[in-house]
This record gives C-alpha cells, structure tokens and sequence, in this order.
C-alpha cells in the first residue's frame, strides 16, 4: 500500500482527491493535514465524503510515516513547506500549486502532464501537477507541437467553473455575481501561459508564436470549455491521424466525432478533443473536469506513474447519464 499525506486539506481539491484516493485499491491515506480546521472530521468541510470516511483533519505532519505528500496548498506554500523541512529521502511529493511547474535548476521537480511527460513522470521523486487550463489547451495542440506545425499565432478561448477560483469567496466568485453572468479577466495575461509555452517549446523548439488566452468566468461550477484554433495547411483528415496516433496510447484523451459539451467530462478524468477545419483554419474544442484531469485526477494519474501502478488504477470515473 501507498501510505499518503495531504497538506492544504480543506480546499476543492483536497477534497476531490480524498475522494480518490479513499477509493483507490493501493493507497492509505495516514493524514489529511489542516491547520484551520485540525480536529474537526474531513466531512465538516467535505460534506460529499460522508458515509466515505470518518478521518479527522490533523495539525501534525509526520512525514515519516508516508510514501507520498499531495500539497494542496495555496500558490507560494508549497515552496515555503519544501524550504522549511527536511524531507525523509524515500518521500515522494506531488505539488498541485503553481510553485515548481516552470522548469529551473533550483528545483528537481517534473512537469507532470502524463500526455507530454510521461516517461519523466515514472522516474520522478518530485512532480508539479499542470494548471488546469494549461493542461486542457496543452492537449488541444500537443500533436501539432510535436509534428513542428505551430507555426502561427494559437488564439483560445476558454471558460471555466467557478470552482477554478478556489474555496475561499471573493467578489467573483459569490452565488448572486457569478450566476446569469459571464465574464473575462486576465486576458492575454493568465499565470498559465509561461507553463503552457515551456511545454510546446519541448516539443518544438521552434515555438516562438504568440498564445492569445481569453479566460472566462463561467457560471457553472466546475469543467473547462476551451476553444483553440490557429491556421494549418495541413488536410483534417491527416490531421485526424496525427491526433488518433499521438494519443493512442493515453488513456484519458480521446478526440471525439462531434463537438463535445462539458457534461461528458464532468467528474471524469478525461479530456475531449474535437478538431474540424475551414480553409486554413483549424479549430480544437478541448473539455476537461477542472478538478480531474485539471488537478486531482492527473495527481492521481502521476502517482499511478511514480509508483509503477497501471496508469486508471482509481480513475475508471463515469459521468452523469444527463
């Protein structure tokens, strides 16, 4: 058994992932790390896991007890954990902050996006979980990367859920602002951008284009609906089996037939691709759950990889017949 630890356990997706993991045939959870709400049982703020668990949130980290830490921290905590403990030297961490997923010598985490990384992921100690955004718009054009055919600019559009802004309210996020309403913000400038690059360049080094991302506030709760589309000489149906090969063998993207909606995804671990062409112009709608294959499902997905399990083991999710 894989014996876990997660810090940051009161958020959205502690809570997806306590979820995951309490139903993964391979793995204990030891502790469920929250300084706020320490004593109070995980359905006090979980409420979904009742009848799944009578786990209390712990003030103690005992990081010798486990295999694996999932830091569900805030952006900025994760690094300022790392820096002020001495990790056991088997410890394995998975980080679902934005602290180490921009490659640098300082750190020795893997960017974890099975899709793109997978091999890496496999051998890794460290692994920083995508953004969700990155990893939905990712998806929508790695093929092209990797076929050296990004060579315009990539225009996206994408909305998402207002689970996206976290557990803590804010004037966006409220019920009676975000309900019937729509919006954008951080438009050509979302954090997401520098990790969605770095990917591409990986893939093709001659990846100077721009990337125009247009967020959206949704009102929905949660999944990510996104849009991408750029120009390519290339035939659709050429382009069909260059997607169809290059996600052969993962096991939770699909390119679909027709345009797919968000329901499809929603409280799965997948990703729907559709791509359909005018003239030059190619166009991807890519779907994920944003809380999923967006964040608790792919850490899941990593940790499958780190610990030589088959890669679903956990994941085989199914979304609602409506």
């Amino acid at each position: 058994m894989i014996k876990t630890g997660i810090i940051g356990g009161a958020g959205y997706t502690a809570g997806e992932l306590i979820r995951l993991l309490i139903n993964h045939p391979d793995v204990e959870i030891v502790f469920v790390n929250s300084n706020s709400n320490a004593g109070n049982k995980i359905t006090s703020v979980h409420a979904g896991l009742y009848g799944e668990t009578d786990m209390r949130f712990s003030h103690n980290i005992p990081l010798n007890e486990i295999d694996l830490l999932f830091c569900c921290t805030a952006h900025g905590d994760t690094r300022k954990f790392m820096e002020s403990h001495v990790l056991p030297e088997k410890l394995k961490v998975i980080d679902l902050s934005t602290d180490y997923r921009l490659a640098s010598p300082d750190h020795q985490f893997v960017y974890g996006l099975p899709e793109a990384n997978r091999r890496a992921t496999c051998a890794a100690r460290y692994t920083a979980n995508p953004g969700c955004f990155a990893t939905c718009i990712q998806l929508a054009v790695l093929p092209l990367a990797k076929h050296l055919m990004l060579t315009n600019d990539v225009h996206v559009h994408a909305i998402t859920g207002s689970t996206g802004a976290g557990v803590k309210p804010s004037e966006t996020s409220h019920f009676s602002w975000r309900n019937d309403n729509i919006s954008i913000y951080k438009p050509f400038a979302h954090q997401h951008l520098d990790e969605i690059k770095q990917g591409l360049a990986k893939l093709q080094q001659s990846f100077q284009s721009e990337i125009w991302f247009v967020p959206v506030r949704g009102n929905f709760s949660r999944g990510i609906f996104a849009t991408v589309y750029t120009k390519c000489m290339v035939g659709l149906d050429e382009l069909l089996k260059i997607y169809e090969e290059y996600y052969a063998d993962h096991s939770f993207t699909f390119i679909a037939d027709k345009s797919p909606d968000l329901k499809q995804v929603i409280n799965t671990n997948k990703c729907l691709l559709h791509l359909q062409k005018k003239e030059d112009m190619l166009l991807i709608t890519s779907v994920i759950d944003n809380l999923l294959k967006g964040a608790s499902g792919q850490a899941v997905h990593n940790m499958n990889l780190m610990f030589n399990l088959e890669e679903t083991v956990g994941l085989h999710l199914k979304p609602s017949a409506f």
